[in-house]
């Protein structure tokens, strides 16, 4: 093999390798474990805020609380299923249209490729040799096509259920810590227990986010337990209105 051939090789399989390892992939884990997490302990939360403070019964609160938590944990299950599946449309539907462009306008694809590893850095020969090896294979352009100018990577066929199974379970045990110090305490107590507890999870969740990615880790953790406490005190003061009156 050349030296012209062998670049040209690797060109395409450092192209290909970026096709098939997303380099997010982590984080596409960790978003939808906080996605599930969070919303189902601000969720159940609120609920049972709402009931604690309606009723003195304790076994109503867990019982809401336990309603909620399975129909938010099946139902984040199945939007992050259904989500997942409609990027993946648009992910196919994009690539389709793309495969169109370079058959019907391949001089404005071209110039298009030409533009983005311009924006890169690259010119001359250098430039002119990386646009002939993307563009000499229709599936290599279409693929960076599809990653630099839309910012869509392949989707995986079994990221669907993964997706809704990981944010469902996660959107499960979220609910739980809650509604954990109700099986122990009184239902006053439980109320106070129950906000610090999900406060401080939402802290920490928050601190680590911004650990990982970027930010600010108190503050981030700090935004995270007020934004969410305070949404679900809003259940709370709705139970203080239609509050059941105590029996004497």
């Amino acid at each position: 093999m050349s030296n012209t051939e062998h670049g040209h090789s690797k060109i395409i399989q450092q192209v290909r390798w970026h096709d098939h390892h997303d380099p997010h992939h982590g984080e596409f884990h960790l978003a939808n474990v906080i996605l599930g997490g969070q919303d189902g302990l601000v969720n159940v939360l609120g609920v049972i805020l709402g009931v604690a403070a309606a009723t003195a019964d304790v076994r109503i609160v867990i019982a809401a609380g336990l309603a909620a938590t399975f129909a938010e944990s099946i139902s984040m299950g199945a939007v992050a299923y259904t989500s997942t599946l409609a990027e993946n449309d648009l992910y196919h539907s994009e690539r389709e249209r793309e495969y169109r462009h370079i058959h019907l306008a391949p001089d404005v694809e071209v110039e298009e490729i030409r533009d983005i590893y311009r924006k890169k850095g690259f010119d001359g020969e250098t430039l002119d040799k990386i646009v002939e090896v993307i563009t000499s294979n229709p599936d290599v352009w279409v693929n960076v096509m599809m990653s630099e100018e839309f910012q869509l990577t392949p989707p995986e066929k079994s990221r669907a259920l993964n997706s809704a199974l990981l944010v469902g379970f996660s959107a499960l045990l979220g609910s739980f810590i809650p509604l954990f110090p109700f099986f122990f305490w009184t239902v006053k107590l439980s109320i106070v227990f129950s906000v610090l507890i999900a406060a401080l999870t939402l802290f920490l969740v928050g601190f680590y986010k911004a650990r990982v990615t970027v930010g600010k880790p108190f503050r981030s953790g700090l935004e995270m337990a007020i934004i969410g406490t305070v949404s679900a005190l809003a259940g709370y003061v709705v139970g203080l209105i239609f509050r059941v009156p105590t029996v004497p």
